[in-house]
């Protein structure tokens, strides 16, 4: 098949998953046609298979914002008619689904026939797309896609909640690449970092409110009055100051490194002994999934899709929003060395159902299943 995939070109869940699976289908022979605003942060390597198309977005003294959308749809129009591509499968609804709509209608009156398939990824819908602001066109944007997929059985059920969907959506979890994260010898590394042998905690988020940065401090704050440990945070956002100056006052800034943006973290998480994800909205928990997959237990809240991830007792543990006593409890539980070598076994074997050799043939299925359900209904149009 020729694909055409488009998402947002950043370190977000989105535009990662999007990237891997458009990398996975290349491998597997489809010709694959990335349409974003720049080249996306993990298409990191050459194939014959995989091209990317530049959005070429102007600016103009009319507009006061630059308009992205149309760009992107004029993109997607000349994408579609010169690479002759069978599929366009966007990644997040806003305002992929709707420029892609256009594009299709745009094709339409060209005599083009294009299917679109839209994976909702999670903010889409339960932040930004259930803003007055954007609902309308959000729903309209779903109920016209030829196929929809969500990243968990959560998300799905919000958007159904939050949204008047008339369409079905089927649920495609996200997924892992087992020979990328996987656990690495780097005990020089943990040697660096710990060098009394103490217990290692990982974060890795964009530091937003949304992902509680403040309740891992918290947490690594008690463990480490019990436990000796360090702290890595990885990732960097709004939130960063603010934490290193938490960091500070609560005199604990010396265990704690910020590491910044990092493409390698499998390198950290190789020797990591537990993952924290307290976040307050989560549609799947990808960095969680990575984590898993290096042998990494989870201590996570029970937000959104998370515990359809992590098994609350056999991975790590599952607490409620903002429990950071529980939280704390439980990371001590995890980190004693009599249990902690069966959750870090148990992760990985959690992590397997995930990999990418078992999620790809499912979205395979997906697009092929969308291609003759849009031809047989405009076969009954015509």
């Amino acid at each position: 098949m020729k694909i055409g995939i488009v998402c947002y070109p950043t370190f977000g869940g989105s535009g990662v998953v999007a990237t891997e699976l458009g990398k996975a289908l290349a491998k597997e022979g489809h010709q694959i046609h990335f349409i974003t605003y720049r080249q996306p942060t993990r298409l990191d390597f050459f194939s014959e298979n995989l091209f990317y198309h530049e959005v070429d977005i102007k600016s103009y003294p009319l507009f006061e914002h630059a308009p992205y959308e149309l760009a992107l749809a004029s993109k997607m129009v000349n994408v579609v008619k010169y690479e002759k591509l069978d599929l366009l499968h966007v990644h997040y609804a806003i305002p992929h689904a709707s420029a892609a709509y256009m594009a299709k209608q745009i094709l339409k009156e060209e005599g083009i026939h294009i299917p679109v398939v839209t994976t909702l990824h999670g903010t889409d819908i339960t932040l930004v797309g259930k803003d007055p602001s954007y609902e309308p066109v959000v729903t309209f944007s779903i109920n016209k896609s030829d196929g929809v997929t969500a990243v968990s059985e959560d998300l799905r059920k919000a958007t159904f909640e939050l949204f008047d969907i008339k369409t079905e959506i089927e649920v495609i979890p996200n997924f892992i690449d087992l020979e990328r994260f996987k656990r690495q010898k780097k005990e020089h590394f943990k040697l660096a970092i710990c060098p009394l042998g103490e217990k290692l905690l990982v974060h890795t988020s964009n530091f937003r409110k949304v992902k509680r940065v403040e309740d891992v401090v918290k947490v690594f704050y008690e463990v480490n009055k019990v436990t000796p440990s360090k702290l890595l945070m990885v990732g960097d956002g709004p939130d960063r100051d603010k934490m290193e100056r938490l960091c500070r006052d609560l005199g604990i800034y010396d265990d704690v490194r910020f590491l910044g943006k990092l493409e390698a973290v499998e390198e950290v998480l190789s020797v990591a002994d537990l993952f924290l994800m307290p976040s307050e909205k989560e549609s799947f928990g990808l960095a969680a999934l990575e984590a898993m997959a290096c042998e990494v237990p989870v201590l996570s809240s029970n937000a959104g899709g998370i515990p359809e991830l992590n098994i609350d007792g056999v991975t790590g543990f599952v607490c409620n929003i903002g429990d950071v006593t529980t939280m704390t409890q439980k990371a001590l539980e995890i980190l004693d060395d009599a249990n902690l070598p069966g959750f870090k076994a148990r992760a990985l074997e959690r992590a397997k159902v995930f990999d990418i050799t078992k999620i790809l043939p499912q979205y395979e299925a997906f697009y092929h299943k969308t291609i003759e359900r849009s031809l047989r209904l405009l076969e009954k149009v015509d």
